[in-house]
């Protein structure tokens, strides 16, 4: 059964448009690039995958002595397949492996703009840092959203139910309640296709961290591909002690004294090359862009799947399903970092979203907001809340300094509102995002 995805109808766009690239699809191993390549192909008359990592040979006809003419017609005749524009669509995967196939899209699209061609690859990003830019489209691919979850679990009654509501119109509490279960499998089960195809097969928990352990055993493995002169021993260390701090102002001082910062930042900015970890800027929020006053000095961290975070950080799996709030798991700022998940995911998967946060230092008043999005011309702050309760005196602080006249809080709370202070229960980020056009 294939899992709907938001980017399908994104592909199926590029696919009808009357002008496109080449089109590169970028994101971390197993988030379901592939998978959402071969939907798109069923629309197609003919299709052509390689997979350069499973089939080196075909790197052959991708050398510079050979024409993208002479490469059509070898490929056409190999694997005994059509190649017509307009028909057929090519897909190059995993083709950070072959260097001169990336180059080669380049000339897909000057000789033949009538070809549907995409690339795509789980370290593609390392192959690109190595090669001159050049014009082609990009997709960026992460785990499944919350709402792509409820999909897949045959709940599209409640993902429009949460579309509908506000403040003004609270979901009735038992369908509130319904999908804050829902929620707690989430964090568990995390947006792994795989996983969750898993969950929908048998309804078995216990396989499901099973499976997540063969994944961070699969992604641990993996570092030894990311840079030669950087040993995997190190990047996973980095990586272990970034899933400690979650949520938190990353220090390179705190974490392992036998590395120097200038060697934990070169293993972050692999990570983040590998879709694995994404970076949370703060932000002096005096105006927008919000990048224009951002500090890269200042930074928190987020995994790139809750449930490769929970299984990693060792959490207690049935407390957040017994217990009513997330505060059993706080210490892993799980409820933070779903929600900084879901900004990105929900957001525009032509280009990366940054991500910003607000932290005031002062001897008299310490304050963090922990995440501030730009709606329309506004900057409006995040505030975060594991369970049902909890002061707001950050955001208020905030919102006063910096003269904001609108707040979100996310929790487990129903839709409502306090003051200038919009309410939303943690699964409806996308609520959120929506709220500029109100």
């Amino acid at each position: 059964m294939y899992i709907e995805r938001l980017i399908d109808r994104d592909l199926l766009e590029w696919s009808t448009a009357t002008s496109r690239k080449p089109l590169l699809i970028r994101g971390a191993r197993q988030v379901g690039k592939s998978t959402a390549v071969r939907h798109l192909a069923e629309k197609f008359e003919f299709f052509i995958e390689i997979n350069f990592d499973e089939q080196p040979q075909y790197a052959s006809l991708f050398k510079e002595n050979i024409s993208i003419d002479e490469t059509i017609e070898q490929l056409s005749l190999i694997t005994n397949t059509n190649i017509i524009e307009g028909k057929t669509l090519l897909f190059l995967d995993e083709i950070q492996a072959c260097l001169p196939a990336i180059s080669a899209l380049r000339y897909f699209y000057e000789r033949k703009p009538n070809l549907h061609v995409i690339a795509a690859g789980s370290l593609l990003e390392f192959a690109l840092s190595e090669l001159p830019s050049f014009g082609v489209g990009r997709m960026v691919v992460y785990p499944l959203s919350f709402t792509e979850f409820l999909g897949a679990m045959n709940e599209k009654a409640l993902v429009n139910a949460i579309r509908q509501s506000s403040a003004n119109e609270p979901l009735n509490e038992i369908v509130h309640n319904k999908i804050k279960m829902y929620l707690k499998k989430f964090l568990i089960i995390g947006g792994m296709p795989e996983v969750v195809q898993t969950f929908i097969s048998n309804r078995n928990l216990l396989e499901v961290q099973r499976l997540l352990d063969d994944l961070i055993i699969s992604i641990q493995d993996d570092f030894t591909k990311y840079k030669k002169r950087i040993p995997s021993e190190r990047v996973k260390l980095v990586f272990d002690s970034i899933v400690q701090q979650v949520g938190m102002k990353y220090r390179y001082s705190d974490q392992h004294s036998s590395l120097t910062s200038v060697q934990i930042k070169q293993v972050i900015d692999l990570l983040e090359m590998a879709g694995l970890v994404h970076p949370v800027t703060h932000s002096s929020c005096n105006g927008v862009p919000l990048g224009a006053e951002s500090n890269i000095k200042k930074r928190k961290y987020l995994v790139f799947d809750t449930g490769i975070f929970q299984r990693m950080l060792g959490l207690d799996v049935a407390s957040v399903l017994m217990k009513d709030d997330f505060e059993v798991v706080n210490k892993g700022n799980i409820a933070e970092l779903f929600v900084g998940l879901e900004l990105l995911k929900l957001k525009s998967c032509f280009e990366k979203t940054p991500l910003y946060y607000w932290h005031r230092e002062s001897k008299n008043s310490q304050a963090e907001v922990d995440y501030v999005v730009q709606l329309q011309n506004k900057i409006v702050p995040i505030e975060v809340k594991e369970g049902t309760k909890g002061t707001m005196q950050s955001m208020f602080l905030f919102m006063d300094e910096k003269h904001s006249d609108l707040g979100v809080r996310l929790s487990l709370e129903n839709f409502s509102q306090y003051e200038k202070v919009r309410v939303y229960p943690l699964y409806a980020v996308s609520n959120v995002l929506e709220s500029a056009n109100e």
